[in-house]
């Protein structure tokens, strides 16, 4: 077999690996399984293999990262983005979106790692394919200084040792440069310095050491930090005056501690710096938090205007010279608060008494939720006359048995004389907060325990969902009576508001829209205070959520051929009560006259479907509380089309700049209803209808899964149509159904395709902007042109004169100078398995493209050959410099490379903004260019003589031989 014809063998049969055998064969299978691709389209630094399956994706820190995963799949697979590795796992978004694009605006570090694209469509195995986002970065460095330990602290000698740390973090790796007033640093050179990695250092870290200090080690010291450029990062650097006066900083409060203040009060606290050169920078920050709102920072004070109880916290006041440590002091800030004064009344408890009882102990308790809850002063009085200790009344200021903060006055050996009212009063001394005071009536009659008790008819609550309902238990004896705490008898359920207790001081809890998951029981109980401190009494009230009956199915959707019977069937899932008290069914609103059916039974409608009875079912089932609805729609109309989107190179290059679009669909169900005879297809541009036909089927109707295809003749490079398609029976017209249709230029297939690439689609067909350059091409078409451009430079069109066209192009204006490059990469072709015609060594290719030079600072456009190779070289093809004119013109030569290639379009600014170049309609394709009766305007450099190009043209994209590809 001639090598020729073996090449094109391989290429078709990587095209069936491609495309599947489905794409030489005819119609499909039922379904097709998903495959994903990962694509990029953002603002990447690098993209390269890391083995066969997975590809690393580099991007500076702040740039837009752009995935896309392109799946294939019928029915249309569902996509998912998910993220491991990096940071902790994170999912971006489930969405059933084609073609889902993952955005990410300013990334930052920690959301590199590996990202999954999943497209699962439930044929076979779900696809997989991931990339890994290596985000690069550098901060800028930090370079602390550091001395031994001498006998004057602070002070630097000359027989000392200093260290000057400099730490980054960044990603590659940072390379580190010391320089010593703008002078390398050299270890090897000088003896007096050591340049070390410590251990054990987070980040990287680069330590000079200056030994045995000398006079000329009093300078400035400059650590600069590099990656390279990689990303177009560029390099930082930190620099340090080391004088004998350099010493760490040291720091003093205005105050405590700790401060106290009261609410409204303004605070003022200076954190003094009392040694420290250079002078140090003092910083003020909170824990938890960060400072108030109200907080004022000047230099070393901080100002705090009228404290709330919510500026309470941990105040740091840090002083940073980068010399030594950092100087800390830390304040803590209390505002103070007191409210909910509570008491108890705890008999005798050695006698296990519930009562108050002459001649036995009582005691008295008193409590405040306060802060800070150690500066409470508590004072008891005993009908108004304070209470000292005596032997019969013993105070206790903390009380060891009940909870901190908890004064109980003793009344030992009780006497009728003790009988009176107790007063326990909370306070702050010297502070403005509010004193609280409590009374407490102690008599033969005023105390007694309580009996609590659930209202009769009230063990069962029953309530309507998403109705009220209060549930009740009430303290029908006892003095004091205390408060009814509520809980959920099952251990992890909470109370409706999120709390574990509810407190009523009634003991009426009242739920308002009460839902399904608040059924059940209800624990309520005495509390502990405000009340005697004994045995908790307690009661269960059962709450019971009435709702109308559930059923299935809510919606459906049944679709038959006219004159066959149907059947409807509404089950009742659940209800309560779960007696149904009535069953009626409706069409279109109307209600069907019929036997009263079973309401034991499921309720079930059959009838023969007929032209004038399709449309809307419904059976509305009932019980006490309420009426649930099933709905059917009963239709002989067909289902709608599902659209196929993995059609292989769907589009055709026509004449007069115009494509085709070849459009493919299943039929959902076709035989669920009468006979498909044809569709109806309407083509939609900016509203208005473009084309709308008829498409008859001549053969057998469609069957499922198999694909069905229309030819869309004459639509306008470059413009997108919406287009929509409805299945037409003998009896009805479907629904219709749209999608858009896309003027795309393949780019992921490396083969021949009669094609120019126009730079319709943001992947540019594969081109790449060069790393290496100053800035880049910008692509563009008048629709997306700067309204304040000048009007003098640039084109208003594309090449083909429409302005929804794209072009390549350079932008002059500012920040661009004289002689800024931007140099625009084509794909890499692969030729070192081929070879030329008969007698000749190399395979000739043509290369055609249109440009426009418009404007009086027009500079040069040079088109290069970049040959790979072990060191890769440029040749000049073709230049052109100056203004050439309003209009776009055409250039075309011939090349035969020795080895894989790339083109290279590089734009070379003038003096001036009006020096806009454009380039459109690029064309790289095998074989010699054709002859044509017009002359190229070209300036070939060192090549083949320029030749006459066929109008429309290949564009290879990738590389020529796939095998070489993979």
């Amino acid at each position: 077999m001639h090598q020729g014809d073996v090449i094109h063998q391989r290429l078709r049969e990587d095209e069936e690996k491609y495309e599947g055998p489905s794409a030489r064969k005819g119609p499909l299978c039922n379904k097709a399984p998903a495959n994903a691709q990962i694509v990029h389209s953002g603002a990447a630094c690098n993209v390269k293999d890391d083995n066969i399956s997975e590809r690393i994706y580099t991007i500076k820190e702040g740039d837009t990262l752009v995935l896309q995963c392109i799946v294939k799949g019928h029915p249309r697979p569902q996509v998912r983005w998910t993220k491991t590795a990096g940071s902790a796992s994170d999912k971006f978004q489930e969405t059933s979106i084609y073609n889902e694009t993952l955005r990410i605006e300013g990334i930052q570090r920690v959301q590199g790692g590996r990202y999954y694209c999943k497209a699962d469509n439930g044929v076979g195995v779900a696809a997989i394919k991931s990339i890994r986002v290596d985000v690069q970065y550098l901060d800028t460095p930090v370079l602390t200084v550091h001395q031994t330990i001498s006998d004057v602290r602070g002070s630097y000698y000359q027989e000392k040792t200093v260290f000057l740390r400099c730490t980054v973090n960044s990603n590659p790796p940072a390379r580190f440069i010391w320089k010593r007033a703008n002078m390398l640093i050299e270890q090897s050179k000088d003896n007096g310095v050591d340049i070390y990695e410590p251990l054990y250092t987070q980040g990287e870290t680069k330590v000079l050491k200056l030994k045995n200090l000398r006079r000329k080690d009093f300078a400035d010291y400059t650590c600069q930090v590099s990656v390279r450029n990689v990303c177009n990062i560029e390099d930082k650097s930190v620099t340090f005056r080391l004088t004998n006066s350099t010493s760490p900083p040291m720091v003093r409060l205005s105050v405590n501690d700790t401060v106290v203040a009261d609410p409204g009060q303004d605070l003022v606290i200076t954190c003094e710096v009392t040694a420290g050169f250079p002078p140090p920078t003092v910083i003020w920050s909170r824990y938890p938090g960060p400072l108030p709102l109200n907080a004022k920072v000047r230099g070393a004070q901080l100002i705090l205007r009228a404290v709330t109880p919510t500026d309470a916290g941990f105040y740091n006041c840090t002083a940073v010279n980068n010399v030594g440590n950092p100087a800390r002091k830390n304040i803590n800030v209390v505002v103070r608060t007191m409210s909910n004064l509570t008491f108890q009344i705890t008999p005798d408890s050695n006698k296990d008494s519930e009562t108050i009882q002459m001649g036995r102990d009582l005691k008295l308790s008193c409590h405040v939720d306060a802060n800070p809850q150690d500066k409470v002063n508590y004072t008891w009085y005993k009908n108004g006359a304070l209470v000292f200790n005596t032997d019969s009344l013993i105070l206790l200021r903390s009380d060891p048995d009940m909870a901190p903060g908890t004064s109980s006055l003793e009344i030992v050996d009780m006497k009728f004389r003790d009988l009176a009212t107790y007063s326990c009063v909370a306070n702050f001394p010297g502070s403005s907060v509010a004193e609280l005071r409590v009374d407490v009536n102690i008599s033969q009659n005023s105390v007694s325990p309580p009996i609590l008790t659930v209202p009769a008819g009230g063990h069962v609550v029953s309530a309507r969902e998403g109705g009220t309902a209060e549930l009740v238990c009430l303290v029908v004896d006892g003095k004091p009576r205390p408060p009814i705490l509520w809980s959920r008898t099952e251990k992890d359920l909470l109370m409706p508001s999120g709390k574990a207790v509810a407190e009523t001081p009634d003991g009426r809890l009242k739920l308002r829209n009460v839902s399904r998951d608040m059924m059940g029981f209800y624990r309520c109980q005495t509390a502990p205070y405000n009340g005697l401190n004994i045995k908790r009494r307690e009661a269960q009230v059962q709450l019971i959520v009435q709702y109308p009956p559930i059923l299935d199915p809510v919606y459906q959707d049944t679709r038959a051929r006219n004159y066959q019977m149907v059947t409807l069937r509404c089950s009742v899932l659940r209800s309560n009560p779960s007696r149904i008290t009535d069953i009626r069914w409706y069409r279109n609103g109307n209600f069907i006259l019929m036997p009263m059916p079973d309401l034991k039974e499921t309720p079930e409608l059959r009838f023969k479907l007929e032209p004038t009875n399709n449309g809307s079912y419904e059976c509305r089932v009932s019980n006490s509380v309420g009426t649930s609805t099933c709905r059917f729609n009963v239709s002989a109309q067909p289902y709608s089309v599902e659209f196929y989107f993995d059609t292989p190179n769907p589009v055709r290059i026509l004449k007069e700049n115009n494509y085709s679009y070849n459009l493919q669909w299943t039929q959902k169900d076709p035989e669920a209803t009468d006979r498909i005879i044809g569709y109806w297809i309407v083509v939609r541009k900016n509203k208005q209808d473009v084309l709308s036909k008829h498409i008859e089927i001549k053969s057998k109707e469609p069957e499922k899964g198999v694909l069905m295809s229309y030819t869309i003749p004459d639509l306008r490079i470059p413009l997108s149509y919406e287009v929509r398609l409805a299945p037409i029976t003998t009896y009805s017209t479907g629904e219709y159904v749209s999608r858009t249709i896309q003027y795309s230029e393949p780019y992921t297939y490396p083969r021949p395709s009669d094609h120019v690439c126009g730079f319709e689609d943001e992947r540019i067909c594969g081109f790449s902007q060069d790393r290496s350059d100053v800035f880049d091409w910008t692509r563009q078409n008048h629709l997306t042109q700067n309204p304040k451009r000048s009007a003098n430079t640039g084109p208003e069109t594309d090449r083909s004169g429409t302005k929804e066209g794209y072009y390549m192009y350079i932008e002059a204006s500012r920040p661009r100078v004289q002689g800024d490059k931007a140099r625009l990469l084509s794909p890499l072709f692969n030729v070192t398995t081929v070879r030329g015609p008969k007698g000749s060594g190399r395979v000739p290719y043509c290369v055609s493209f249109y440009y426009h030079m418009k404007g009086k600072h027009i500079g040069t456009l040079n088109v290069l050959l970049k040959i790979r190779s072990i060191a890769s070289m440029d040749s000049m093809l073709w230049t052109k410099s100056g203004h050439q004119g309003p209009d776009w013109k055409k250039a075309y030569f011939d090349i035969s490379p020795s080895g894989p290639f790339q083109i290279v379009f590089e734009g070379i600014r003038g003096k001036g903004f009006e020096g806009d170049i454009a380039i459109d309609d690029v064309s790289i394709t095998m074989g010699k260019c054709k002859q044509q009766n017009t002359v190229a305007s070209a300036v070939l450099i060192g090549g083949s003589q320029a030749r006459p190009l066929a109008r429309r043209v290949t564009v290879i994209l990738g590389c020529i031989v796939a095998l070489l590809c993979r």
